[in-house]
């Protein structure tokens, strides 16, 4: 850990990490435009460097995505990541009253706050459930991932159904391709486009990139924004009075960080719930209130490190962003998971150190600059969108200089756009895609240890409670729906 902190501090590395953070947040506080979007464009360009740089690059991009969606939230009550949607429900009236700095100052004390308390929880349990999971066979990895596809699908917004049909639709997509066991061509339809597969780069670009662009084209100019111009008034006592709601908050983003596939939004809605229903005066939230702005913006920024601990430790996503964050580890040939730990542990550390990092030079960054990010929402959409166009063009086409991919990109990015407009969520589409490929894998060699025999799971503890943990979330609507019934029979 020690030596994960002092490679940070050679100029290049923390100069890369000082330069992903400060994108993340100009980013972020562009509405339309989110951390995911910025760290799938960048990923191109890390083929060539450093695995460590290249996680440093990206880690720093993620939060400074996420700081810097509070920027557009409170001012414009337009959340420029949807990790700040619960931001805008206090922030935007606090900047009526004319306490815009305050709001802004309270949602970057928050956010680093959460931030640092989700740290402590990443650096303390991953080493200890990476040499956990080391115990975990074939058939512990495809079950734990079978339960992360199943949670993903029943905790995400919109129904059970279409969150399932959203992960297996992204799985269909990953089956084309050769046969790693046969070496056999499969679902090519016999064009030579589909031997290799979709390419995950061109993928991600497309569903994401995009989707959001075709989406944003149409979408009217922004308004007027009145920037902030005085300074940023928060004290120590701030700490003190909104000091158990930053821990409550921290806690619950970094458990539900922990659920695969959730996201800051989720963490943020119910942080801000949990807040509202202890607060001794609950009718003032939505009004204004400053324990609102904090609860969000604590527990959207806690919720990031509550999401890389399965992912270092396991290699399961917590969260889309970190779907391609195992994209950047496999084009560097590192597999996540327990091993990680002992095959590289500058990448795992690595990960925890800039973490840390980065959220103090997003303090730094967002305290001494807020005022000049916040005139970026004022530069036009349609020259904004071109050039993030070029970007998705040139990144997708970079990767095995085939104009293929191009066209793999495109194509996504019309699906991605029909899955949203028909409320089909997007994150079980994508994490089903990354997910695939490894459960095939640890099913084909499970079968492969039992000699073909499906049984030979009942032999395997974990994977069984990972497996009737899959089964009760499957059957939890139903149980519930049927216990609510009784409870109105009775009364």
């Amino acid at each position: 850990m020690v030596d994960a902190f002092l490679a940070l501090f050679d100029w290049y590395h923390f100069g890369l990490l000082a330069l992903g953070t400060g994108l993340g947040i100009v980013v972020g506080a562009i509405p339309g435009l989110t951390a995911t979007m910025l760290i799938a464009l960048t990923l191109p360009l890390t083929f060539h460097m450093q695995p460590v740089a290249a996680i440093t690059l990206l880690i720093g991009e993620y939060v400074g995505g996420i700081s810097g969606g509070l920027i557009t939230a409170i001012l414009l009550r337009m959340p420029g990541t949807p990790a700040s949607i619960v931001t805008t429900f206090d922030g935007y009236p606090l900047a009526r009253k004319n306490q815009a700095e305050r709001a802004i100052a309270l949602g970057i004390m928050a956010s680093v706050a959460g931030g640092l308390v989700s740290w402590m929880f990443l650096a303390g349990m991953s080493p200890a459930l990476a040499r956990f999971a080391l115990q975990f066979g074939p058939w512990e990895y495809f079950t734990l991932v079978l339960m992360a596809l199943v949670m993903l699908a029943a905790l995400t917004q919109g129904t059970l159904v279409k969150g399932l049909l959203a992960a297996t639709l992204g799985m269909a997509f990953a089956l084309p391709g050769i046969d790693s066991s046969t070496g056999r061509a499969r679902l090519t339809f016999d064009q030579d486009l589909l031997l290799s597969g979709f390419g995950l780069l061109p993928v991600l670009i497309g569903a994401f990139a995009i989707s959001q662009i075709l989406r944003d084209a149409g979408a009217p100019p922004l308004g007027k924004i009145n920037v902030p111009k005085g300074r940023l008034p928060v004290q120590a006592a701030d700490l003190r009075t909104h000091g158990p709601n930053i821990l409550r908050s921290s806690l619950i983003g970094t458990w539900i960080g922990l659920l695969p596939g959730i996201g800051g939004n989720i963490a943020a809605l119910v942080s801000y719930s949990t807040a509202r229903q202890l607060s001794p005066d609950p009718e003032k939230f939505g009004t204004g209130h400053e324990p609102g702005v904090v609860a969000g913006e604590t527990a959207n920024n806690a919720s990031i490190g509550g999401a890389l601990i399965p992912l270092i430790t396991m290699g399961i996503p917590g969260s889309v962003t970190e779907a391609i964050l195992i994209g950047a580890l496999t084009i560097h040939q590192l597999q996540p998971g327990p091993l990680l730990f002992q095959n590289a542990p500058e990448i795992a550390y690595g990960i925890i150190a800039a973490y840390f990092v980065a959220n103090l030079i997003m303090l730094a960054l967002m305290w001494s600059a807020v005022r000049w990010i916040a005139q970026l929402v004022r530069l036009p959409r349609a020259g904004l969108l071109g050039v993030i166009l070029i970007f998705c063009v040139v990144g997708s086409y970079a990767v095995n200089s085939s104009f293929d991919d191009v066209w793999v990109m495109i194509g996504f990015g019309v699906i991605g756009l029909g899955l949203e407009a028909a409320r089909v969520p997007l994150g079980p589409f994508v994490i089903g895609f990354v997910l695939s490929p490894i459960a095939e894998e640890q099913l084909r060699a499970s079968l492969m240890l039992s000699d073909g025999d499906v049984l030979g799971i009942l032999e395997r503890p974990w994977a069984l409670a990972f497996l009737a943990l899959s089964v009760l979330t499957l059957a939890w609507p139903a149980i519930a729906d049927r216990m609510a019934r009784r409870r109105r029979e009775a009364l």
